[in-house]
C-alpha cells in the first residue's frame, strides 16, 4: 500500500474581508474549500485585509481555520500602499511555511503573490472568479500603467483557474499562457443539499426561488416583467426572493405596478438556504453577468431544474431539455416562454429534470471533484495533467 501523502499547508489569499455576513461568491467559495481541506487533514491559513464590514481581530480562528487580517489606515490612497507593504512583509516572513498559495480574486494581492511566489520559490494558483476582474479590475482593457504591471505579474502564476469556458476564453484573449490555465469550476458541497424534496400536486402554484443580492446585474426587473407577461394575475407561479440589497424598494414598487405583488415574497437575508431550496420546484437565475454563480450550483445540488440566462457559468451547466432552460440575458419575452414551459410540466417532469441537474452538478462541480483537482495542483501537477471536470452532456 502506498504511504498516505503528508498534509499540505495552504495559504488562501482573499482581497476582501473574511468572514462577511452575506458575503459574495469569492468569500463563500473560500469558506467551502477551506473547511473541506481542513476536514481532510490539510492545514489552511487565510490572509485578508482588515475591512470595516468584517471582524477586526488581527489574528483569530474561524471554524478552526487561522485568519490573519492585515490592517491599513482608512486614508484614501495611503490604505492600499500600506496594505501592499504589509502583505509583502507577511509573505517574506511566513510565505515559505506553505506548500502552495491560492489567491481567490485576480487583483492586486494576487499579483503581489505571483511576484513574491517567484522570488520565494512558492507555487501560486490564481482564481479568476468573475467578470469584475476582467472588466473593472487590473485585467480591465482600460487599466492604467500600474494595473498593467499587475497583469504581467498575474500571467506568471503557476496556474490560473478559469471557473467557466467564457473566462478561459477571456484569459486567452489577455495572453495568459494556455499551458497554465486550468478549467476548474466553483465547488458545491452536495451533502449540504440533501433535504427531502417538496411534493406538490400538479394543480398547486409553481414554487420558484431566487437567491442573491438585489442589485441591477441580478436581472430581477426582467424576471418580474416575465412573470407578469407569462401569468398575469393568475398566480400560477409564486416567487420567493431571498436576499437584500439597494433595489428592494424599487423592486417592491415594480411588482405592485405589474400586478404581481401577491405572487412575490421578499424574505431578506437568510441562513437556511438549503431548507428554502428544498421547498421550491424551480430555481431562477436571470443575471446579466456572473462568473459561475454559487446560487446556480446550490439550486442544482438541491435537485431543482433552473431557468437561467445564457451567461458565463450557467451556459456550462444548464442544458435545455435535460436539466433546465436557458434564455438570452435581459430578454423578458424569452424568459416568460421558459416560465410557461416550466409551469406546464407535471411535477414529476420537473422532479426528473431536477434529479438530472443534481447528477450533472455533482459530476462537474461537486466538492470532492474540485478538491481532488486542487490538491493535485497544490502538489505541483501541471495544469494539463489535472483532468478536466466532465462536461455536461448535450445528448
Amino acid at each position: 500500500m502506498a504511504p498516505e501523502a503528508a498534509p499540505l499547508r495552504v495559504l488562501m489569499i482573499l482581497e476582501s474581508g473574511y468572514p462577511v455576513r452575506g458575503g459574495g461568491g469569492a468569500e463563500s467559495q473560500l469558506r467551502t474549500l477551506a473547511c473541506e481541506l481542513r476536514r481532510r487533514g490539510q492545514r489552511v491559513t487565510i490572509v485578508t485585509p482588515r475591512v470595516a464590514n468584517a471582524p477586526q481581530a488581527r489574528v483569530e480562528r474561524v471554524e478552526g481555520i487561522p485568519v490573519v487580517r492585515l490592517p491599513s489606515p482608512r486614508v484614501r490612497g495611503l490604505a492600499r500602499l500600506v496594505l501592499w507593504c504589509r502583505f509583502i512583509a507577511f509573505l517574506q516572513r511566513r510565505g515559505r511555511r506553505y506548500h502552495a498559495w491560492h489567491a481567490h480574486i485576480a487583483h492586486w494581492l494576487a499579483a503581489i503573490a505571483c511576484a513574491m511566489g517567484d522570488r520565494l520559490d512558492r507555487p501560486v494558483l490564481v482564481k479568476v472568479s468573475g467578470w469584475w476582474e476582467l472588466e473593472r479590475g487590473v485585467l480591465a482593457p482600460d487599466a492604467g500603467l500600474l494595473a498593467r504591471k499587475a497583469r504581467d505579474a498575474l500571467r506568471g502564476a503557476c496556474w490560473t483557474q478559469a471557473i467557466s469556458r467564457r473566462i478561459a476564453a477571456e484569459l486567452a484573449r489577455h495572453d495568459f499562457p494556455a499551458a497554465r490555465v486550468v478549467a476548474l469550476p466553483n465547488a458545491v458541497d452536495t451533502r449540504r443539499f440533501m433535504h427531502a424534496r417538496r411534493e406538490a400536486s400538479d394543480e398547486a402554484p409553481l414554487q420558484a426561488i431566487f437567491v442573491g443580492r438585489l442589485v441591477a446585474e441580478k436581472g430581477l426587473s426582467t424576471l418580474f416583467e416575465a412573470i407578469a407577461a407569462a401569468f398575469g394575475n393568475s398566480r400560477q407561479l409564486q416567487l420567493r426572493v431571498v436576499g437584500n440589497g439597494p433595489l428592494e424598494a424599487a423592486l417592491r414598487a415594480q411588482a405592485a405596478a405589474l400586478g404581481i405583488a401577491d405572487a412575490v415574497e421578499f424574505l431578506g437575508h437568510r441562513e437556511d438556504i438549503d431548507a428554502l431550496l428544498a421547498g421550491a420546484d424551480l430555481g431562477l437565475l436571470p443575471s446579466t453577468i456572473e462568473g459561475l454563480s454559487n446560487t446556480l450550483l446550490e439550486c442544482m445540488a438541491s435537485g431543482l431544474p433552473v431557468v437561467a440566462s445564457r451567461i458565463s457559468g450557467s451556459e456550462d451547466l444548464v442544458v435545455p431539455g435535460r436539466n433546465g432552460w436557458l434564455f438570452e440575458a435581459g430578454d423578458a419575452g424569452a424568459l416568460a416562454a421558459c416560465l410557461r414551459e416550466a409551469a406546464a410540466l407535471p411535477r414529476a417532469g420537473l422532479r426528473a429534470l431536477g434529479a438530472q441537474a443534481r447528477a450533472d452538478v455533482s459530476a462537474h462541480a461537486g466538492l470532492d471533484v474540485v478538491v481532488e483537482r486542487l490538491l493535485a495542483l497544490y502538489r505541483g501537477a501541471p495544469a494539463h495533467d489535472v483532468a478536466a471536470a466532465p462536461s455536461t452532456s448535450r445528448s
